[in-house]
């Protein structure tokens, strides 16, 4: 079967040459869903404290992690979730990398500075998580690195479902009562990677949306089609109160030059006042979140529900604490779909929305994944010859030579048009097309090509005379 020939070629090309960056990918990537826990226990002087009583108000902990470092601009703060948990106070560093920031810690009971640490990106990273981060996503080399991921990220979907289309079509072909070594391996490869495939594809569609070429089009993708998250407006400049802030006092009213310099001056003493404003609307209620500080004039407050285990919503709040109003709410049950989906997949991506389940189930799939890969290397290596030291070979080729010119040029389009929206998948599978086809029909013309004597190919004469399994010169009277 055409189809079939050509699929086991791709899937055995792209897995020999793809599978060292899968492998380094399925590695990071199970170090990376271990690393939220191994923050708790390498961090816990930071994040935990044993002090029992009332926390102080949030002003008076955003002042301790100030007053520790002076010559630095806080920007936002993260009260203690949970009893027994520290207050992280953020500081614009700029000595930090970018999307990254100082978390200062402080305990909200006694207001003492437990320790400071780097923290990057939305998800509050710290710098063991970081550096595996950096590890999964570019290999520590910057944007080139990025390369690599995008490349397994975009080969990750093609290989399983070749995979997954071979199993098919070969599901009822008897089983040998004897099975060889290289039959053994290759049911081990199959059967494990049908366990995972739907994880794979996922991993792989949710690992495109960071992408350097192939991100860059799903975002525009998704901007045109108004799949994208919803960006709140922080200008106090003409704004009038929400809903949600009815019954508040100053409702409506026009907030005055000086009170917004004082904002602007000393944001620090109105979070507590943000945070109330924005429980009121029904945000923050239960969850942890983020209390952004404004650094300028007629700039609100906002309010965000951050990512955390079991967090399906995070829901925003535009507040403005000191005229006592709540100016918007974003909810997350009003994104578009695509919009929701995409949030809880890298939430589900990164092992953040179930927690320790959502961990060890990628754990697994890491596992599981590079167990696939050592067992593909292994059936290539028991391809090869009997006592031969070499590898062994590629399945047949020629399979679109096979097929009639409208059927190629359909599947070429095809790979180009793939190529335009994801380079490094489009473009590498059109030159393995275009090379297949260019090796096969080069073979087809030499195989038919006379030889010096004028007669037919070698390769005519034997099939012409396959009983004997011997050449011409061999047989018998001859």
């Amino acid at each position: 079967m055409i189809v079939q020939r050509l699929l086991r070629r791709l899937h055995f090309y792209a897995g020999i040459l793809v599978g060292p960056f899968l492998l380094i990918a399925a590695v990071s990537g199970g170090l990376y869903a271990l690393a939220p826990s191994a923050e708790q226990l390498i961090y816990r002087t930071q994040l935990h404290t044993d002090s029992v009583g009332q926390p102080a108000s949030i002003a008076a902990q955003v002042d301790a992690a100030m007053s520790a470092r002076p010559d630095l601009t806080v920007t936002a703060v993260r009260p203690a979730p949970r009893p027994g948990d520290t207050t992280r106070v953020l500081f614009a560093d700029p000595s930090l990398p970018e999307s990254t920031q100082l978390a200062v810690f402080v305990d909200p009971v006694t207001v003492q500075v437990r320790g400071e640490l780097a923290t990057y990106g939305s998800g509050g990273a710290l710098p063991v998580r970081t550096w595996i981060d950096r590890l999964h996503r570019d290999l520590h080399l910057g944007e080139p690195g990025r390369l690599y991921s995008e490349l397994a990220a975009s080969w990750l979907w093609v290989i399983a479902l070749a995979g997954l289309f071979l199993w098919w079509f070969g599901r009822r072909k008897p089983a040998p009562r004897r099975p060889n070594a290289r039959t053994r391996t290759r049911r081990w490869h199959t059967m494990t990677g049908l366990w995972i495939v739907v994880a794979l594809l996922f991993l792989s569609a949710t690992g495109l949306t960071w992408s350097r070429f192939a991100g860059e089009n799903v975002a525009e993708l998704r901007a045109a089609l108004n799949w994208t998250q919803p960006t709140v407006s922080t200008s106090l400049t003409g704004q009038p109160a929400a809903d949600g802030g009815a019954g508040h006092h100053g409702h409506g009213s026009p907030p005055a030059a000086d009170d917004d310099r004082a904002v602007a001056a000393d944001g620090a003493g109105y979070t507590d006042t943000a945070l109330a404003l924005a429980r009121s609307a029904g945000v923050g209620i239960g969850e942890a979140v983020q209390i952004t500080i404004p650094g300028t004039p007629n700039t609100a407050f906002t309010v965000t529900e951050v990512r955390a285990p079991w967090q399906f919503s995070p829901d925003t709040a535009v507040v403005d604490p000191a005229h006592d109003r709540v100016i918007s709410v974003d909810r997350f049950a009003d994104w578009p779909v695509a919009a929701r989906l995409a949030n809880l997949g890298i939430a589900l991506h990164m092992g953040i929305l179930f927690g320790p389940i959502n961990q060890l189930a990628l754990l697994l799939v890491a596992v599981a994944l590079t167990a696939i890969i050592v067992l593909g290397y292994r059936m290539w290596w028991q391809r090869r010859p009997r006592g031969a030291r070499r590898p062994g070979r590629a399945p047949t080729r020629g399979a679109l030579a096979g097929l009639p010119w409208p059927a190629n040029a359909a599947v070429l389009v095809t790979a180009a048009a793939t190529g335009w929206f994801m380079p490094l998948l489009g473009w590498p599978l059109l030159a393995f097309l275009l090379l297949d086809l260019g090796v096969a029909g080069l073979g087809r013309r030499r195989a038919g090509a006379p030889n010096r004597a004028g007669s037919p190919g070698s390769v005519q004469r034997h099939e012409a005379e396959p009983r004997t399994g011997l050449p011409t010169r061999d047989l018998p009277g001859r």
